[in-house]
């Protein structure tokens, strides 16, 4: 059983300023939720995003207000939580991050509670293997960008994701800076954060940068799936559906071409662990390859659950986001932080997850970077 939740926002500063078309971040603006029974305490992430999802902390306070009481009396099993998530599905739907730091609480405790993994409750394998990461460049000046690269480069990735800023000639020089660094094997794609508003503003600007891109995220408005199918034929390459996609409903929209389409699973857009396997265990179906993202600023939580679910997706995995822990946070939720390594690699095999209960982490959060905002004591 629940005996509380307890929603908390967490705000840790970044080491360095994150910047894109949509945003620019200097720390996390994170929902965190602790679910209590018997002395055991589980913990939950969420990255509310307005120009994603529409969400923002008081509209995953308000959500965890609406509910908090209902799911601590009704839910005692992973089959009462799937039953809850079926009735109230256009509410998750609507609050995807909210839920997100919600479920993945109650499913740790449940998995405390039992003495083993969160996967094992789901009858999944926990993660077990090599992980390799992008890297991830936001928009700013060229010297910065330049020197960013090079860090990476003298690691050892060769997949990379920038941000394009919509200026022809700032965005023509993220190009030569990349290729100049004669990587082996450079992948790159392009994450327009729905810069253009229109297929032939999108396809004049990224034909001039004359880069075969793997992939292009967002390149207009959210959702004009057919702007973007024009902007795949005309620049002949995939178009990689971020804030357009939040959900299974968006599957049959791009299922009669899926070869032109890659889908950005990120677990806090998507509702939680349970909602992005399900999208995973959809996009296979459709053939429809996918990317496991992650939210600017996600603390090592999201991290290992998106393990899970980029393990789930197999062959059909095209690149992972994230994991940057302490290379971008002053400090992580979890000792010792998960976060990539030497060629953007993370190791799951010696974490051993399979043996640990719950998420497998140890927490470290110090009392000033978790803020109490509500608790399920003050609604029944």
């Amino acid at each position: 059983m629940i005996q509380r939740l307890n929603l908390y926002r967490l705000s840790i500063p970044f080491k360095l300023v994150f910047k894109h078309h949509s945003a620019e971040r200097v720390e996390t603006e994170t929902a965190w939720v602790e679910a209590e029974s018997n002395g055991l305490h589980a913990f939950g992430e969420g990255c509310p995003r307005k120009y994603v999802t529409g969400e923002s902390l008081e509209t995953v306070d308000a959500f965890f207000r609406r509910h908090c009481a209902a799911l601590r009396q009704n839910v005692t099993s992973v089959d009462d939580l799937k039953l809850w998530m079926g009735v109230h599905r256009e509410d998750i739907g609507k609050n995807p991050a909210a839920w997100c730091a919600i479920e993945l609480a109650i499913l740790e405790l449940f998995a405390l509670q039992q003495g083993m993994a969160v996967e094992r409750l789901l009858s999944i394998e926990p993660p077990s293997s090599r992980f390799r990461y992008s890297a991830v460049i936001g928009d700013g000046p060229a010297d910065k960008f330049r020197a960013t690269v090079s860090q990476y480069s003298r690691t050892g990735f060769s997949d990379f994701k920038i941000k394009l800023s919509g200026d022809p000639e700032r965005d023509q020089e993220k190009i030569r800076i990349l290729e100049a660094q004669n990587i082996p094997d450079l992948r790159i794609r392009a994450d327009a954060n729905n810069l253009w508003k229109d297929a032939e503003s999108a396809t004049t600007h990224l034909t001039r940068l004359n880069c075969s891109f793997a992939g292009i995220e967002e390149p207009v408005t959210a959702r004009q799936f057919d702007a973007m199918r024009r902007v795949a034929i005309e620049t002949n390459c995939r178009i990689i559906l971020d804030e357009s996609f939040l959900g299974l409903k968006e599957l049959p929209l791009i299922g009669k071409d899926p070869e032109r389409w890659i889908i950005n699973i990120r677990v806090s857009k998507m509702g939680g662990l349970l909602r992005s396997l399900e999208v995973v265990s959809g996009a296979s179906q459709w053939c429809v390859p996918v990317i496991v993202g992650a939210q600017v600023g996600e603390s090592s939580l999201l991290t290992r659950v998106a393990m899970t679910v980029a393990q789930a997706a197999g062959d059909a995995l095209l690149g992972q986001e994230g994991a940057f822990g302490t290379h971008l946070l002053e400090t992580d939720a979890a000792d010792p932080p998960l976060m990539f390594g030497q060629a953007g690699i993370l190791d799951a095999a010696p974490l051993r997850f399979a043996e640990k209960a719950g998420w497998g982490l140890s927490w470290r959060l110090p009392d000033k970077a978790r803020q109490f905002m509500s608790s399920s004591d003050a609604f029944g």
